[in-house]
């Protein structure tokens, strides 16, 4: 908004608190305050959300695939053959055979439910998820038959055991005896403790060789499922279809949506519901500027009455109380950014703070998933959030520029 040099004079005189009228500037401190908590609190939540989605998709992807192929009975005989189709279909970047199986582990007297995973030993190394994430050990120790294996580090805390000590494997399903079935157990050496950061995953997966959980399981040469990533997460399905069609009849193909949907739809929804109960903030911020504004135009009705006598048209004096209540709703945005910023960049600090504060956790893996609070803030968010504060502020000058405008100078000076 281009102001003329007497109208930049008397808006700059406007924004400083005069002589009796500090109740004027405490309205529009209050405004501007306002204004900064409202941005804030909306690029905080929703950038810790966007962290959130990011952070779970990156993490349950990075180690599940973009889908599935999942074979009926949970077997998949000429898994070869399938893992050739699956690379061959096009928009495919890598397909990996995998054994997944519920079972219990024990180590000095602590049992554990485990959830064993088995993995072909090129895939264990070159897989970015557990190979950045490894706290001790080593995964290139994880061999065929050397009786090594890698585990989540809160399985680790919760069994009390290290790098080095022998685990316990427990097979519900082992031999049949005159006298039952008797379990097979196998004890196995921590080579490497990992942490994935999503809670479920650490406090559960035992990663050891392919054909170590085949001879644990008892398989034979089976895999249970093939996992898949694509080059879009979003088009997995029509990626997937071809390969579908080609498995139906011994496999079935199931994606990240279908078996994450719940709990990504519950974050969409919750993402959007806080960026409109937020928003409400900015709404309550452009009343105080609203309010504000009709304080000064009521204060300085005499002084606009003066400059409509001395030739200032009407729309100088709208541009003059529209400038100061964008005025107002732009410093308060950016002052809205820095907090907004600040404490994301501080935010494990301030939220280790309020938990010593409050004496209660805040953030609790078992809870929120994720060992950490993530944080990732979106460009085009940022920028929604900076235009909706703006557009508010504008909308709130309107009424008190144009009561300003129309003032009546023979009204106003009629005794003076």
């Amino acid at each position: 908004m281009i102001l003329r040099p007497y109208e930049r004079t008397i808006f700059k005189r406007y924004l400083l608190p005069q002589r009796g009228e500090g109740f004027i500037f405490v309205a529009a401190a209050f405004s501007f305050t306002a204004v900064m908590l409202g941005v804030a609190a909306l690029v905080v939540v929703m950038s810790v959300m966007n962290g959130v989605r990011s952070d779970l998709f990156d993490k349950i992807v990075g180690l599940n695939g973009h889908a599935v192929v999942q074979g009926f009975g949970g077997r998949i005989d000429d898994w070869r053959d399938v893992l050739k189709q699956a690379k061959a279909t096009p928009g495919v970047v890598s397909a990996t055979p995998l054994i997944e199986q519920p079972l219990l582990a024990t180590f000095s007297g602590r049992v554990e439910g485990v959830l064993v995973r088995g993995m072909t030993v090129p895939d264990i190394r070159n897989n970015r998820t557990l190979g950045g994430k490894v706290l001790q050990g080593s995964l290139t120790s994880l061999t065929p038959n050397s009786g090594n294996v890698a585990i989540g580090s809160e399985l680790a805390r919760n069994l009390g055991a290290q790098v080095g000590s022998n685990v316990t494997i427990i097979n519900p399903q082992g031999r049949s005896t005159p006298f039952g079935t008797v379990p097979r157990e196998i004890s196995y050496r921590v080579s490497a403790i990992f942490e994935i950061g999503v809670y479920d995953f650490d406090k559960a997966y035992i990663v050891m060789p392919m054909e170590d959980a085949q001879l644990l399981l008892l398989t034979g040469d089976q895999v249970q499922m093939i996992e898949v990533k694509t080059e879009d997460p979003d088009r997995v399905g029509e990626i997937m279809r071809p390969l579908a069609e080609k498995v139906a009849a011994q496999a079935v193909v199931s994606d990240w949506r279908s078996m994450n949907a719940s709990l990504f739809e519950a974050l969409s929804v919750e993402r959007v519901a806080m960026f409109v109960i937020l928003s409400l903030i900015i709404l309550v911020a452009s009343f105080n500027i609203i309010s504000s504004l009709i304080m000064l135009v009521r204060a300085k009705t005499r002084d606009m009455a003066i400059l409509r006598t001395m030739g200032a048209p009407r729309d100088a004096v709208m541009r003059i109380f529209m400038a100061i209540g964008l005025s107002i709703g732009i410093a308060g945005t950016i002052a809205g950014m820095i907090v907004g910023f600040s404490l994301l960049y501080f935010r494990q600090g301030v939220l280790r703070g309020v938990e010593f504060i409050t004496g209660r956790p805040l953030w609790d893996p078992s809870i929120r998933f994720l060992t950490e609070l993530p944080s990732k803030p979106d460009p085009f968010e940022i920028t929604a959030i900076v235009i909706m504060v703006i557009v508010f502020s504008f909308l709130a000058t309107l009424y008190p520029a144009y009561k300003a405008a129309n003032t009546d100078p023979v009204q106003v000076l009629r005794y003076e």
